[in-house]
């Protein structure tokens, strides 16, 4: 197979917008088509059949002509899983167990449709106990699925898992962080992804059909620290993310699962690299006196995208400070560094009614600026902190500002 093979040569019965889309292009999430997931239709919890998942967006137009920017799209990966159907002469989970997860002895990695076969220690008969490993050998090592969780009106419960072929090729398979990283160390070598040139096209940014380039490749980041890549996501009940970190002089990789949806796992992951070599980490300040999120893009389009971001929430901008221009125009040198000042005063005006002294910490602001390794941060005051400071902490705006700014930061920071 030629990556720049046409789909329809693989898939039949495309729609006529989608004839041309090439396999490079729902590697790169560059096809421009309808992610199902957004349809009103779908149902993460029932099981299709790929032609259904089709079916929910065959209709759509394409969001954007094929090959000139980058969405995450669940369908992309559905059809390269039907590819592979086709070229492998067998379903894409077989042609995948076969020469990946049985060569390298992966025993707890498996696809969904597989997990019926998985026996489960009912810990609930036992005060949620394991008991089991003692008598039968096969729980001593067990590979039973955990239970998973997400905070809906404002309590923590428990949240049913996707159906085992609602999202065929792109989040449908189960594993564990040891069996993940494994996976992930042959798969960045050559024992997996055996030539060169394919490695180099699967981990490197994206250049576009029109000479745009992208910080990212299926699925996978490329922040500005040498060597660095990320992948995170998340289903129902359940959050992952992994970063390797290439460059010979470190070569590390951090592996996060947690059984709880929705959580950013990125901060906790550098921070666990960082007690490795604090080079890792993000070292630069102490985060726990200022959030910090480091963003795939320079500090100019990081803080254009935190600006849009504003302006589809209606916020206002009240003021924006360019340090480094302004360091030129004193005659110095530093790296770019940006500030957006911003905020609704009916809000604010709530919080500084209650003590006027957090006036000091307001409008709220967010900070981009490169650090001397070239990477881009976003950073910003803890509220929750600031709050407490002031006594104001138990106010309802509290929470909300908080993760408004996180939201803001996460969105602004990532391609995906």
């Amino acid at each position: 197979m030629d990556i720049h093979d046409k789909v329809s040569r693989y898939v039949a019965g495309l729609p006529e917008a989608w004839q041309n889309v090439s396999v490079l292009q729902l590697l790169q999430h560059s096809s421009g088509i309808p992610d199902y997931r957004k349809s009103p239709q779908f149902d993460i919890g029932r099981d299709y059949d790929p032609a259904e998942l089709l079916s929910l967006v065959r209709l759509n137009d394409l969001e954007f002509p094929s090959g000139t920017d980058v969405r995450q799209s669940a369908t992309n990966f559905l059809l390269l899983s039907m590819v592979i159907d086709a070229v492998a002469g067998m379903p894409y989970e077989e042609f995948v167990r076969e020469n990946q997860f049985q060569p390298l002895g992966l025993q707890h990695t498996m696809f969904g449709k597989d997990l019926g076969a998985v026996q489960q220690d009912n810990v609930r008969e036992h005060g949620n106990r394991h008991s089991l490993f003692k008598s039968r050998v096969e729980y001593v090592d067990p590979a039973e699925t955990a239970a998973g969780y997400a905070v809906k009106d404002g309590a923590v419960k428990s949240v049913p898992p996707p159906a085992r072929s609602s999202l065929r090729g792109f989040s449908d398979i189960w594993s564990t962080p040891q069996e993940i990283s494994f996976w992930d160390i042959c798969l960045a070598g050559s024992i997996l992804v055996k030539d060169e040139k394919h490695r180099d096209m699967i981990y490197k940014p994206i250049r576009l059909d029109n000479g745009k380039i992208v910080p990212a490749m299926a699925g996978w980041q490329f922040p500005h620290h040498k060597g660095l890549m990320d992948i995170k996501g998340g289903v129902p009940g359940f959050s992952s993310y992994i970063c390797r970190f290439t460059d010979p002089s470190e070569l590390v990789c951090v592996t996060l699962t947690a059984n709880k949806e929705g959580v950013d796992l990125t901060n906790l992951a550098r921070r666990i690299a960082g007690a490795l070599d604090p080079k890792l980490g993000s070292g630069h300040l102490d985060d726990d006196s200022l959030y910090l999120y480091e963003s795939v893009f320079g500090v100019d389009e990081t803080m254009e995208r935190i600006e849009k971001i504003l302006a589809e929430k209606s916020i206002p901008v009240f003021a924006r400070i360019d340090h480094g221009k302004n360091a030129r125009e004193a005659g110095l040198e530093m790296p770019p560094s940006k500030v957006v000042i911003f905020g609704s005063p009916k809000v604010g005006t709530n919080l500084m009614l209650e003590n006027p002294g957090i006036a000091t910490e307001l409008p709220l602001r967010i900070a981009v600026w490169e650090d001397k390794e070239g990477s881009t941060w976003i950073s910003f005051p803890h509220m929750e902190k600031i709050a407490r400071a002031y006594g104001v902490e138990n106010l309802p705006p509290v929470a909300p500002i908080r993760q408004l700014l996180r939201n803001i930061a996460s969105r602004a920071a990532n391609v995906y």
